[in-house]
């Protein structure tokens, strides 16, 4: 492995530790980003020189707390903020009654504090835990970039204007910040899962890292089903992560995957973990979402899917989530259960409210039920469209190939099977379900976490 690859790989494993751990011990956000990112610069050329380290998050975490002693030392703060940094380098760790003992668990905990909008909450442990850029973060909000730098901005000076402590509530107040807690592990799962721009479509480490703080927090709160539905969402969805593309990173849509290399063990897993959510008797948003996945998960074939079950799901979590994208992933679901013109009528509603317009999986649906309505020339109108506003190279080829085959097909031509599976990544009302203002996430001949093709 090349420094350069060390460097990469160090980032998506350990860019959490390093930032929760110098803003734990610093409590000066800005500073535990601006030392971790000199680390990494450090890295790329000590590890060049000498080699990579053995262990490569403890020589991080190493270089970034003095690279902020040296700063707090320079900015003379004072003798109690340097004994904060050395904390760094004591053995043991500070009391915690809440019974969270991972760091970037607290991390996350930290950031839900209810004084923080839902919103600001969420970007700012994407931003501090993920290491996930402006701009991935906005896209994933469905928002400007210059709007979604100033909502970081103003979430920092929040917390230390207002003097927002850096720790975890006692264990009997955790529950007041589930719901934004279970959205950022959410929202970094399907980042992972489904890249929202650049040339992989997964990055297998966000998935992982969304799944074992999931664990942890089922664990921290076994009594709240939807920790678990949260759970078992995410892994009947890593179930089918390795079939998604194919050898040369194209996008394979969820009818063509093959169904005997999914993970029988992750997939067993999730609906186990369902039935026992389920059993609570409070449904959620992550447990109806885990629902679809199982339909989805347990058809044996493309064709044995009960779309009129997940349609009726989708009808269920408009209840919790009355969000438009939500309203876009019933339409996929109605679109196969009745026929694509009731589909059609469906996407027409949101096409005139306009508040998915920019989104370029609203005429991605729409292209894909003209499609299969046998009407190619509009379909490969709407798919232009779409190929417009795409960012992700693996679903940007995806289109380019399904326009192809609208110019190229006659316009009798009817597709027997579709080619979308949605994916659920928040809520347009996040107090209720999670955290992304736009909701849920159709995806263009894909199958993303929660929803129909």
């Amino acid at each position: 492995m090349t420094a350069e690859e060390a460097v990469a790989a160090a980032f998506r494993e350990e860019w959490g530790q390093v930032v929760a751990t110098l803003i734990r011990v610093t409590g000066d956000w800005d500073l535990a980003e601006e030392c971790a990112q000199d680390a990494f610069a450090q890295a790329l050329d000590r590890w060049r020189r000498d080699g990579v380290p053995r262990r490569p998050g403890a020589w991080l975490t190493t270089t970034a707390r003095h690279r902020a002693m040296d700063v707090l030392r320079r900015e003379a703060v004072g003798a109690r903020k340097l004994r904060e940094a050395a904390m760094l380098t004591a053995p043991g760790e500070p009391y915690d009654d809440s019974g969270v003992q991972d760091e970037r668990l607290r991390l996350i905990f930290t950031c839900c504090h209810p004084a923080l909008h839902i919103e600001a909450r969420v970007a700012l442990t994407l931003r501090t835990l993920a290491g996930l850029t402006t701009p991935e973060i906005a896209r994933a909000f469905l928002v400007p970039e210059t709007t979604m730098a100033q909502r970081l901005v103003r979430a920092k000076k929040k917390i230390r204007n207002a003097g927002i402590p850096y720790r975890v509530p006692p264990a009997h107040l955790l529950p007041e910040r589930t719901t934004g807690v279970l959205g950022v592990i959410y929202l970094l799962f399907n980042e992972g899962y489904a890249a929202t721009s650049g040339a992989d479509l997964v990055r297998r480490s966000l998935c992982a890292e969304a799944i074992r703080l999931a664990r942890v927090l089922a664990r921290l709160m076994p009594d709240e089903p939807e920790a678990l539905g949260l759970l078992a969402l995410l892994l009947l969805h890593d179930a089918r992560r390795g079939t998604r593309v194919d050898a040369d990173g194209e996008l394979v849509t969820l009818e063509d995957q093959d169904r005997t290399a999914w993970d029988r063990a992750a997939a067993d897993e999730g609906a186990a973990l369902l039935e026992t959510a389920l059993r609570r008797g409070r449904p959620g948003p992550y447990q109806i979402q885990a629902a679809i996945a199982a339909c989805h998960t347990t058809a044996a074939t493309a064709e044995d899917t009960d779309w009129a079950d997940i349609a009726a799901l989708y009808g269920e979590l408009l209840r919790f989530v009355p969000s438009p994208v939500v309203r876009l992933n019933r339409a996929v679901a109605v679109g196969m259960a009745e026929g694509p013109e009731a589909g059609l009528a469906l996407v027409a509603e949101l096409e005139r409210e306009g508040e998915l317009s920019g989104y370029h999986l609203l005429p991605a649906t729409r292209a894909d039920l003209l499609r299969r309505s046998g009407r190619t020339t509009e379909a490969a109108q709407a798919y232009e469209r779409a190929l417009e506003l795409v960012e992700n190279d693996a679903e940007r080829h995806f289109l380019d190939r399904r326009l192809a085959e609208c110019r190229s097909a006659p316009e009798a031509f009817v597709a027997s099977t579709p080619v979308l599976e949605t994916l659920v990544t928040g809520a347009d009302d996040a107090r209720d379900a999670g955290p992304v203002r736009g909701g849920h996430r159709p995806v263009g001949g894909d199958d993303r976490p929660g929803a129909a093709p």
